[in-house]
Parts: structure tokens; sequence; C-alpha cells
């Protein structure tokens, strides 16, 4: 059985196509303004790259904030679910899944048999999202991808106190005034995301083996600074920013 999966984001849309199980292929693209445009969008540039048509994928699973909006999926599922389906198939050691997204970032226990346990979500504040590492970026002056490995290059990194979005760009900018090094100032900076991130996994007793997905997984220094946080090794998959599709997919073969 033919299955796919889309994950519509705050700012990237994902889509992953299975074939009995197997992962036949992934896209990423943007979002924009129009989820619906943005699902079908996706999915058809993934058939086109599998040399497939929509009629041979018997069933489909939409996930994420936008999954309401995919009129041509089957079934809309939360992005919990199909984020700890995922991360069990992708490794089914694994026990706590830290998901960094663009606008939210949550944690999840799952069992040997990838079901969610217990959770918790940040969905209210930019702090420890990929929206405040970029807020950050734009206000260093650094193209995003390569922010997180300036990071790795600091001597000591600077303190950031302020957990909100704004007033912690606004030390951001006092510390670029008085001339601190600017490896420093990011590595402070993704400290202190990860501080958020780690405080919110704690509330549900994280435990290893610990996976991180999401867009920011990408981010090398987030990903070590959380490392430091937990004291312990975090596995990141080459799927990690389209494990919620492939999650939607495992699960609409069960439908």
């Amino acid at each position: 059985m033919r299955t796919a999966g889309i994950d519509i984001g705050s700012i990237t849309a994902k889509a992953a196509i299975l074939d009995t199980g197997k992962i036949l292929g992934t896209r990423v693209s943007f979002t924009g303004y129009n989820v619906e445009i943005a699902a079908k969008k996706v999915f058809e540039d993934l058939l086109e790259e599998l040399g497939l048509k929509a009629q041979s994928i018997e069933r489909i699973v939409s996930t994420g904030y936008g999954r309401n909006g995919v009129a041509f999926a089957h079934k809309a599922m939360t992005e919990i679910i199909c984020h700890g389906t995922g991360a069990h198939y992708l490794n089914p050691r694994v026990r706590t899944v830290i998901d960094v997204g663009g606008q939210d970032s949550k944690a999840l226990l799952v069992d040997e048999n990838g079901a969610v346990k217990d959770f918790v979500m940040n969905d209210k504040c930019a702090a420890g999202t990929g929206r405040f590492l970029e807020v950050m970026a734009r206000a260093m002056e650094v193209n995003l991808d390569d922010f997180g490995a300036l990071s790795l290059n600091a001597g000591s990194p600077s303190k950031i106190s302020s957990i909100c979005t704004v007033f912690a760009e606004s030390e951001v900018i006092s510390l670029i005034s008085k001339g601190e090094v600017r490896e420093n100032i990011i590595a402070g900076i993704h400290d202190s995301a990860a501080s958020r991130v780690y405080a919110m996994a704690q509330r549900i007793g994280a435990t290893p083996p610990i996976m991180m997905t999401g867009g920011v997984a990408k981010n090398i220094g987030m990903v070590r600074a959380l490392e430091k946080k937990f004291n312990q090794t975090i596995e990141v998959s080459d799927l990690a920013q389209v494990n919620g599709a492939i999650g939607a997919a495992v699960l609409a073969g069960r439908l």
C-alpha cells in the first residue's frame, strides 16, 4: 500500500510517501499564506519527483497546524501523534522526542510501540523556537544557515537572561554595542533557547534515548546546546525536518 503524509507547519510544508512501510521520498517547501495551495504543491512536486500519479496513493493523512486545510487528505491527525510515530519509525529505541519548529516547540514521551504517553508544548511564546533564532540571526546580521555553526566557535558564551524574544533582542543589541565577540553572543543565544526547551522537557521527565526533530534540528548549535543541558547525546536523523510527515504516512497505512 502506498501512503502519504502531509505536514503543514507555520513556515514549511512537508510531504512523505511510503510504499508498504518503506520511504519512497520526502519533500519540503515554504507554506506561504494559503495552506491548501501549499499542501497541494508539496504533494504534487513529490509525486512528480518520484514519477507517481496521485491515484496511486491509497491513503493520505495530514498533520501540523494547517492539517484541517488539506482537503484531499483522508484524515487529519495531531502533530503530537504523528511526531511520536515518525520518531519510532526512524528509531524504535527513542523514548523522548523534542520537536522544535518555526513557531512552537514540544517534548513527547513515547513507549516501545511509539505511542505517546505524555507531552508538553510551548505554542504561546517564540522563545525556544525557530522564530526566536531567526530574529536573533537577523539582529546579528548572520545568515540563519550559518548561525548554529558559528556558536561552536565561542570562547565564553554571553549571558542572555531574558526569555522574551523582544527583550532578548534588546540584550543582544546591547552586547553588540559593547563590542562583545560575535561568536560568544551567538552561543549565548543558543544557550538561552536550549534552556527554555530543556525546562519544558523536564516537566514530563524526559528520558533517553532522546531524538530531536523539526527544522531547528538542522541547527548544530542548538543540538549541541541541548546536549549540554541533558548531558547526553541527542539523536538527529537526516529526515528530522520531515519526521511529522513520515509519521502521518505511517499512520495512513493503519486507516
